[in-house]
């Protein structure tokens, strides 16, 4: 079951919502630390983690699907938010450098086709971060928070779905290592819990994060193939997106 955009406004208003908001924030910018002149869009209820980038992305946006509802975002200033099926993004192809998929894959009606939307809105070798629950973690069995609904991952199941997209994973991590409880106590440590969980219960997080690569695949000759044959191979530093 999918939560509706009010809980998850509601939940991310909340002290555990707010540290939530910090461990990710920290991932996220771990590994997009400029996005200077890209075209960034965030899909899911990504918006939480958006506002860091607005004074850098060149285009930013973010697109949230019908069966979840939609927000105005930002409250000020011009909306930049829409409402979409998430098996038909309102994008151009190869359109964004950029894609930020937070509450998002876990809830999806169909993995596959909203992937293959992904990899088309993507621009040539454009980047793809994906939040979702760990299928070992506590948050996928508690369901008073968002990352307690839908369908947890491991990191097998997520990378075969990536690598049948057509997408190379290039970087892993994970966070919320602390319990998903509301407790202000629980809350003041969740540094502490962080620094710890990575240690000693690594395989243990709530999330996990990866950050994928969107290939191109053509049919170019590579050595002396067999007469009428060509070998399939990435089409790698054909193109430059942003930094």
């Amino acid at each position: 079951m999918q939560n509706d955009v009010l809980e998850l406004r509601s939940f991310y208003s909340r002290p555990l919502g707010g540290i939530v908001r910090r461990l990710l924030t920290q991932r996220i910018r771990a590994r997009w630390r400029s996005a200077q002149g890209c075209r960034l869009m965030g899909l899911g209820y990504a918006v939480p983690y958006m506002g860091m980038f607005r004074g850098e992305a060149v285009r930013l946006g973010a697109v949230m699907p019908a069966s979840q509802g939609a927000l105005v975002w930002p409250s000020a200033g011009n909306v930049l938010s829409v409402m979409a099926d998430e098996a038909m993004l309102p994008l151009p192809d190869a359109s964004v450098d950029r894609l930020l998929c937070v509450h998002c894959l876990e809830v999806a009606e169909g993995a596959g086709p909203l992937l293959r939307e992904m990899w088309r809105v993507l621009a040539p070798e454009g980047r793809l971060l994906i939040v979702v629950p760990n299928r070992r973690g506590l948050w996928a069995r508690f369901d008073t928070t968002p990352f307690g609904h839908g369908r947890p991952y491991s990191r097998g199941q997520l990378e075969r779905l990536l690598t049948e997209a057509m997408f190379t994973p290039l970087l892993w991590t994970s966070a919320l290592y602390m319990p998903p409880m509301d407790r202000h106590w629980l809350v003041r440590w969740a540094t502490a819990f962080e620094r710890m969980g990575a240690r000693l219960w690594p395989g243990f997080a709530g999330v996990i994060i990866v950050e994928a690569r969107k290939e191109l695949m053509g049919a170019l000759p590579k050595g002396k193939p067999a007469k009428g044959k060509t070998e399939l191979v990435p089409a790698r530093g054909l193109f430059k997106g942003c930094p």
